[in-house]
């Protein structure tokens, strides 16, 4: 007969226990008023493992001891030291370690495992991992990462830069290749489909879009130096993905793109890990908010954009910065950055792209945050200079090169007349600094 410590001691145990027997340890935010906030820390931990909300006559002490969850840490923010006296619900940190057998190579698994049906129980969110050594052991991540994109690219140490075709839809073939082919003579080292442009719609087939990008593409190395990526959006229902990025390699193809949120984890995990797709990977973030924008439910950012997606092997991915048209706070930009480069074992470093909005006037900003391991994703910053797109590329590496040097953009933008033209335009107070014909 087991006794009743024993028993409840299945399942709580300290982190430094857990962390030693190989478990993979789920931090959890709960905004709820509760009587016995430790039952309902063990109701949650046992509902994602073996446990459910009566006793079942297969249940053992056994399969509890072997496949249970652990509650291995209970903390409450602020910590008060005695009952909750406030008609608001106090706010508590939970850590519940789950054994590495539950759990597969399959990021479909791996997400029911650690926010499954709790994710439907109030106010409670996800907001980090802790992977034991052996279990990321079993992931391959990005093919290249930060140092392969820049290998690839041949840029090994600015900023590079991204920028979308536009409009976002409604382009042909032949319109798309003559932007492709203006942007990256100016300098735009990779661009990519819109999110919403279908992987091959009637009114822009995949083949003849790709076909006639990388003719562009071969042409601008003829004539600058300088390769460049086309990231096509290959996003479909799951049994097209592959066989969409088999045609972009088949039609000479040299990056993809998915829309990892909407197809999935496991999609770009089947992309990154395939032998035969030896090409980056640029997964999108659009859809992301509607898991990672509330403060209290959902996922973290850093978490769900930085080490999900870059554990399913994402070379690089479109993200926020604070100085654009979708500003996000400088804390998550600076810790969603982090959890995309710092180092985690056999997992490669995932590139940065910083969307929305970003123009030449946040070059310098986003640089001096982060350093030059970054890209620059601007689409109406490059496309939307007075003067057309390849004036708009010229003017954002000019901007890069400026933050490289250290030299103010305005300052900067003095010898430099594309640059000028584009600041003049962002903001016409400035026009009084640059001597511009027009």
């Amino acid at each position: 007969m087991i006794r009743k410590l024993d028993e409840e001691n299945l399942t709580y145990a300290f982190p430094e226990v857990s962390f030693s027997e190989d478990y993979v340890i789920a931090t959890y935010q709960a905004k709820v008023k509760t009587s016995n906030i430790e039952k309902l820390a063990m109701a949650i931990a046992d509902e994602q493992t073996t446990g459910t909300w009566i006793k079942v006559s297969a249940d053992s002490a056994e399969k509890t001891r072997r496949f249970g969850s652990k509650l291995v840490a209970l903390y409450e923010v602020p910590d008060i030291g005695c009952d909750y006296q406030s008609d608001e619900p106090p706010m508590y940190i939970i850590q519940i370690a789950y054994p590495m057998e539950n759990f597969s190579n399959s990021m479909s698994s791996l997400m029911t495992i650690l926010f499954g049906n709790i994710s439907a129980s109030g106010m409670i969110r996800l907001i980090d991992v802790a992977f034991p050594k052996k279990f990321i052991a079993q992931f391959k991540g990005p093919k290249f990462g930060v140092e392969g994109l820049r290998k690839v690219l041949e840029v090994p140490d600015r900023p590079l830069l991204n920028a979308m075709i536009k409009p976002n839809i409604g382009w042909t073939p032949d319109e798309g290749a003559d932007l492709f082919y203006h942007a990256c003579k100016g300098g735009v080292d990779v661009i990519k489909d819109d999110e919403l442009m279908l992987a091959d719609g009637p009114y822009c087939p995949l083949k003849e879009r790709v076909t006639k990008f990388m003719e562009k593409e071969k042409q601008v190395y003829e004539e600058t130096g300088e390769h460049s990526l086309y990231a096509v959006n290959i996003s479909d229902s799951t049994e097209k993905v592959r066989e969409n990025a088999y045609r972009v390699l088949e039609y000479g193809g040299n990056c993809l793109m998915v829309n990892v949120y909407t197809t999935g984890f496991d999609t770009l995990k089947m992309l990154a890990d395939d032998p035969n797709i030896n090409v980056p990977i640029l997964a999108h973030v659009n859809f992301a908010g509607t898991m990672a924008a509330s403060t209290y439910t959902g996922i973290s950012a850093p978490l769900l954009v930085g080490k999900i997606t870059r554990l399913a092997g994402g070379d690089f991915q479109i993200n926020g910065h604070p100085y654009g048209k979708f500003p996000v706070s400088y804390k998550q930009f600076y810790r969603c950055f982090k959890f995309f480069t710092q180092p985690w074992w056999n997992i490669k470093p995932m590139m940065y792209a910083c969307s929305g909005g970003t123009t030449q006037m946040a070059v310098e900003k986003i640089v001096k945050n982060v350093g030059t391991d970054v890209m620059l994703a601007a689409g109406g910053g490059v496309h939307g200079h007075p003067d057309g797109s390849e004036a708009g590329a010229k003017s954002m590496r000019q901007a890069i090169d400026a933050a490289m040097k250290g030299i103010s953009v305005v300052d900067y933008a003095k010898d430099h007349e594309e640059l000028a033209r584009m600041l003049a335009f962002l903001n016409p107070d400035l026009k009084k600094n640059f001597d511009l014909m027009n």
